[in-house]
């Protein structure tokens, strides 16, 4: 079996700041805390740089690199946006962001919102991104790599199993909105889903795999 490569864990804002070497022992310090801002990285060098800099600039490319893909699957529609979500925890920390696709700009970003689940993320990041493209009448592709959430939005129905409490209230007004937005307008935009086997990441993760 082969060894799983090293990460190292910037932490900006938690319980405690730094680099750390593991999941488990970043996961205290952001677990819980509202607002944490962390985020991992291949190597060493770069967890530094990017530790004595802004975490916004860490998970804003500036510049993406283009994927080769498999030509069974052909390749991304590069004009377009994709959409992401990231839950540390099930349910934990949960946020979610859309970029444009071959840039990696960010349009918008929500979270880190407590006691959520990855699922709901993904869903309401469709949301948003529907939304968006509405609002700003753009008539681009949006791209998630989330099967169930595009079954959700299909349904125009969030069918977590999420249980509300007081820590996620939020997250339960958002769901209730983006519901009501999907019963209440039409659009045009097409959903496609992110061939991640073939072209790896979709440009909207936020790299804590």
């Amino acid at each position: 079996m082969a060894k799983k490569k090293q990460k190292y864990y910037v932490v900006w804002e938690g319980k405690k700041t730094g680099i750390f070497t593991s999941w488990n022992e970043c996961k205290k310090y952001v677990q819980g805390y509202n607002g944490a801002k962390y985020k991992s990285f291949e190597s060493k060098s770069v967890a530094e740089q990017a530790y004595a800099g802004s975490y916004f600039d860490s998970i804003t490319p500036t510049k993406k690199k283009v994927i080769k893909a498999d030509p069974a699957d052909g390749t991304p529609v590069w004009q377009s946006i994709a959409v992401d979500a990231a839950c540390s925890g099930n349910p934990g920390l949960m946020e979610y962001q859309g970029v444009e696709t071959y840039t990696g700009k960010l349009l918008f970003r929500i979270g880190p919102l407590q006691d959520g689940t990855n699922n709901v993320g993904e869903f309401l990041a469709l949301v948003h991104g529907l939304a968006y493209l509405k609002q700003q009448k753009i008539e681009l592709p949006l791209y998630t790599d989330s099967k169930i959430a595009m079954g959700w939005i299909k349904k125009k129905k969030c069918n977590s199993k999420l249980i509300k409490n007081r820590k996620n209230t939020k997250i339960f007004e958002l769901i209730a909105r983006g519901e009501q937005w999907l019963k209440t307008n039409t659009y045009e935009t097409e959903i496609l889903k992110w061939q991640t086997k073939s072209w790896g990441e979709i440009p909207a993760d936020f790299g804590r795999k």
